[in-house]
């Protein structure tokens, strides 16, 4: 082989990589920019989700009680506590989870090829690691920022009900000064709050494509699956898999409020301590059917 030919063959190889890098960037930006407009426009029920969530023992009511509550209370813009931080978070949220996906994904194919597999399609169990390790890094990556946003979201409530009558209402203090009184307080390994249960939640959509494709196999025993059937199995596995999981994001929320000085809990024994006092119900709160 010619001088020549070995340069144009990493000239090819090094264009392949920059592509290939390019690429994964293009569906980053395109994930953060779709996980942006999707924060804001559900921002509202996430905020009643997780002062919900990190409520222990609190007399419960409607969500149309909780909305009023919040804009008596706080204005409209309590609906909206911490959406600064969140934006931040969402953003480079789906910016990791997308890169890292792209980047195992591209991975797999390469030894596929090198295997001299037929296909370079990712299998069931390649697009499951593929997205394990890409939600993994995310955790590890964004936990502080979530941190910051659920202490955000909970605390501004704190302060308003702490407030006597006819005071005049306390600025919300900023997605900084939170940080900043965190790290202070309590240390930087406060913004980790919470690892464990968010790492566990990585299994969330493993769980809904697994019930989804028995479910599947189930009905094209019978028949032959239709779009609509696809779409309701899809959604009933969804259903499931947040149901199984769901207890995990209440703890989460509650270890990222946790005060430094309080007991420190492992994940179980959250769990078991929630259940102790508040029932199982109470390991769903933030759910409309689920008071709590």
């Amino acid at each position: 082989m010619s001088q020549s030919t070995v340069e144009q063959q990493k000239r090819a190889a090094a264009a392949s990589a920059a592509a290939q890098q390019s690429d994964n960037i293009a569906h980053a930006l395109a994930g953060a920019g779709g996980g942006i407009l999707s924060m804001v426009l559900t921002y509202p029920l996430i905020t009643l989700s997780t002062r919900a969530q990190v409520e222990s023992k609190r007399a419960q009511s409607s969500t149309l009680d909780a909305v009023r509550r919040i804009i008596q209370r706080e204005g409209i813009g309590g609906l909206y506590s911490g959406l600064e931080s969140a934006l931040f978070g969402i953003s480079v949220t789906n910016f990791v989870y997308y890169y890292w996906y792209e980047w195992t994904r591209a991975a797999f194919e390469k030894a596929a090829e090198k295997a001299g597999r037929a296909s370079k399609k990712l299998t069931t169990a390649e697009s499951m690691i593929a997205g394990a390790i890409a939600g993994s890094a995310t955790v590890l990556i964004t936990n502080p920022i979530w941190v910051v946003n659920t202490r955000m979201t909970a605390r501004n409530s704190e302060s308003e009900e702490q407030s006597l009558p006819g005071t005049p209402r306390k600025k919300p203090r900023s997605t900084i000064q939170t940080l900043l009184d965190l790290l202070r307080n309590e240390g930087p390994t406060a913004l980790f709050a919470g690892v464990l249960p968010a790492l566990v939640l990585v299994i969330n959509p493993i769980l809904q494509y697994t019930i989804f494709e028995q479910l599947k196999n189930i009905v094209e025993r019978r028949r032959r699956i239709t779009p609509t059937d696809a779409f309701y199995l899809g959604a009933i596995g969804k259903i499931l898999a947040t149901t199984i999981t769901y207890p995990y994001i209440t703890v989460k929320s509650r270890m990222h409020v946790a005060s430094k000085d309080g007991p420190k809990e492992s994940l179980n024994g959250s769990l078991k301590k929630i259940i102790k006092e508040e029932g199982f119900t109470g390991l769903y709160k933030g759910i409309p059917f689920f008071p709590g």
